[in-house]
């Protein structure tokens, strides 16, 4: 066998990213993300997350109750979730703006997720952000000073935009925003939401964002009223080489209720499996509509039998269970076991022995 630098540089890398996985696994760290061409990696692999949002934060409004390291833990456990979404209310009643209690909401559900080795995004979740851009850029810089330094976290600057102009209105708020967290944090994923509700991602898509890096844009879709019209959408913004990241979607109507739409759902899993689109599904609160998770009075503090599930809330459950980490080119499985890592490694050490040997 003969093998010039490139093929030793090849083994190494393997070698030293084998090693940096060990490292995570023993910490019990997340792998970073990334954004290369028009996928989120995983620890530079394409992979997926699939995980839950919680309900609006806003205090009076009920779903509040959930916002508990509890009911992240559960979700960890019982329904392998990788990933949450802490939905802060800002400009609505009983939101941010008007009660500062929804940060300490916030706060306890990032904390739970690093706890639980999960991804967690952090939300603006406003249909107005673009009125309130001074308070988004001071609540994400302390986001940033305070989380900045873990894989953990995710920034979700807009969670869904009106039908306003995405040049004149919504990309120059991004930017400003952007730009306040990369002054402190200068590789966490960012996301960033698009006109008409986050679904005009190929209008973003066709003037992107440039001059930072790791950026996605938000596309939210509910499979009873959104269907192919929205994946080729979808499909044109990914052609044009922008990351996409599903914040938000739902199994029924646009409205949050109805029946749940197992067809259509079925069609968007398949679609965001084959693009490595990672996502999270609306909502874990116990309201009584389609799109809850929980029957009403279910418990706060997870613990939820199949008794206490919507059909949605099973439904869902199914999918995030079944969901990997990392797809099939990568490492299928959402926690990376010691004898996983130790049988790389020592596949690595056999391509470095290979292009040693005369």
């Amino acid at each position: 066998m003969t093998c010039e630098k490139p093929c030793f540089r090849g083994a190494f890398a393997a070698l030293a990213a084998s090693l940096w996985l060990l490292s995570a696994a023993a910490q019990g760290a997340v792998a970073p993300l990334s954004t290369h061409g028009n996928k989120v990696l995983i620890g530079g692999q394409p992979g997926s997350v699939s995980g839950n949002s919680f309900f609006w934060s806003n205090s009076g409004w009920g779903g509040e109750r959930f916002y508990n390291a509890q009911a992240v833990a559960w979700l960890k456990k019982d329904w392998n979730a990788g990933i949450v979404r802490a939905a802060m209310g800002v400009d609505a009643p009983g939101g941010y703006l008007a009660d500062a209690s929804n940060k300490q909401r916030v706060v306890t559900l990032v904390d739970a997720a690093i706890a639980n080795d999960m991804y967690v995004i952090i939300d603006w979740h406003s249909h107005h952000a673009e009125q309130y851009r001074a308070q988004a850029v001071a609540f994400f810089q302390d986001m940033a000073r305070t989380y900045g330094h873990r894989n953990n976290v995710i920034y979700e600057i807009y969670n869904e935009p009106l039908d306003v102009s995405w040049a004149d209105t919504l990309k120059p708020y991004a930017e400003a925003v952007i730009a306040a967290i990369r002054a402190i944090d200068p590789d966490n994923l960012i996301v960033v939401g698009t006109p008409h509700w986050s679904q005009d991602v190929d209008v973003a898509a066709a003037d992107p964002i440039t001059g930072y890096a790791n950026i996605a844009y938000a596309l939210h879709f509910y499979a009873g009223t959104h269907g192919q019209a929205l994946r080729d959408k979808a499909q044109v913004a990914l052609d044009k080489g922008v990351p996409l990241f599903v914040t938000e979607w739902g199994t029924v109507n646009a409205n949050g209720d109805g029946a749940v739409a197992e067809g259509e759902t079925a069609a968007w899993m398949a679609f965001l499996k084959a693009n490595h689109i990672s996502n999270v599904n609306w909502s874990i609160t116990d309201k009584a509509e389609g799109a809850a998770a929980l029957v009403p009075g279910a418990s706060a503090a997870g613990g939820w039998t199949d008794a206490q599930l919507t059909a949605s809330g099973a439904h869902v459950r199914t999918i995030v269970r079944s969901w990997p980490a990392l797809d099939a080119d990568g490492w299928p499985r959402r926690r990376l076991r010691m004898s996983t890592i130790a049988d790389r490694g020592a596949a690595d050490h056999a391509v470095i022995a290979a292009a040693q040997a005369p």
